[in-house]
């Protein structure tokens, strides 16, 4: 009881790290360019990492590792340039909500496993969803939608992409969470370093909190939450795990109206909930149907493991 106490405990606060991440880069982009904040947090993310590997000097990358953390290096960079530009244009809590929205566009994407075409219900409650991101994007009343919710939803969609490309990259390889984040989080260093170049030097002009949300980002919302998230689903199940990860839109509103300030009104409220309600939804359809379809089926004697 301990232990699965504790493994919930690590999941609670990986979801309340990304939910922060939004105001976090909000905040840092206020005093930043974007692409000076994405380079920062990757270089950042990268020198960890490197330290990490370079002290379990046995675990060398493997050829698989470096092919698959290439192109997810690329992939992760478009959706971190679209949540970034974002969130610098909308509010924090409606950019923690409207990218929930990669929990039932994901499956949509995903062909690692052959689980049969998934339900009505699944494109019920993604309709409920698409709904909850019309609310959130109204605002105060309908009205042309905003660019940073816009890019917000374009980064859901990428990031289910991305989502699906993990599995199918890794499918089958013995790839290690540390050492495919280390190659990602190099590959983004050197996709940002020259878009960014010029505008480095603002880095040694702004104060101390700033850097302080730069290395949040990097080092807790990065580093700390991909291989804490990785240690507790080994030590959980991946369905308990993705229903406690899936409060992160959650805390995404929370600390967007508690600590920035963020309005809510009803309309947004009720975007949120229907938000929520559309991912648990679509997510409990979609394992069901998964675990199903496994054992129903004649030619597995094992569920595939999780990514």
């Amino acid at each position: 009881m301990f232990h699965t106490r504790r493994t919930d405990a690590v999941l609670l606060l990986v979801a309340i790290v990304w939910g922060s991440s939004y105001l976090a880069a909000k905040t840092a982009t206020h005093a930043l360019p974007v692409l000076v904040v994405l380079f920062a947090r990757y270089a950042i993310s990268a020198i960890a990492c490197l330290a990490l590997v370079a002290a379990r000097r046995k675990e060398r990358c493997t050829r698989d590792e470096v092919r698959a953390g290439a192109v997810l290096g690329i992939t992760q960079a478009a959706v971190l340039v679209l949540e970034t530009y974002g969130v610098a244009h909308t509010s924090a809590a409606n950019a923690g909500l409207i990218i929930s929205l990669t929990i039932v566009l994901t499956p949509l994407l995903d062909r690692t496993t052959d689980n049969g075409r998934l339900p009505p219900r699944f494109f019920a409650a993604t309709g409920v969803c698409l709904l909850a991101v019309a609310l959130l994007m109204s605002g105060n009343g309908f009205h042309t939608p905003g660019i940073g919710d816009l890019l917000m939803l374009a980064a859901a969609v990428v990031r289910a992409a991305h989502v699906a490309l993990v599995g199918r990259l890794t499918k089958g390889r013995v790839v290690r969470p540390l050492q495919l984040t280390t190659i990602q989080t190099a590959v983004g260093s050197a996709l940002f370093v020259v878009p960014a170049a010029s505008a480095l030097p603002t880095l040694t002009r702004v104060d101390a909190a700033v850097w302080g949300q730069l290395v949040y980002l990097a080092l807790f919302c990065s580093v700390f939450a991909f291989l804490a998230q990785t240690w507790a689903v080994q030590k959980s199940s991946p369905s308990r795990a993705s229903l406690l990860l899936g409060t992160e839109p959650v805390w995404a509103v929370v600390v967007g109206v508690c600590l920035g300030g963020e309005g809510f009104t009803v309309l947004a409220a009720l975007g949120a909930a229907l938000m929520v309600t559309g991912t648990y939804w679509g997510q409990h359809i979609e394992r069901t149907h998964r675990t199903t379809h496994i054992e129903e089926s004649p030619c597995r004697t094992t569920a595939p493991t999780s990514v």
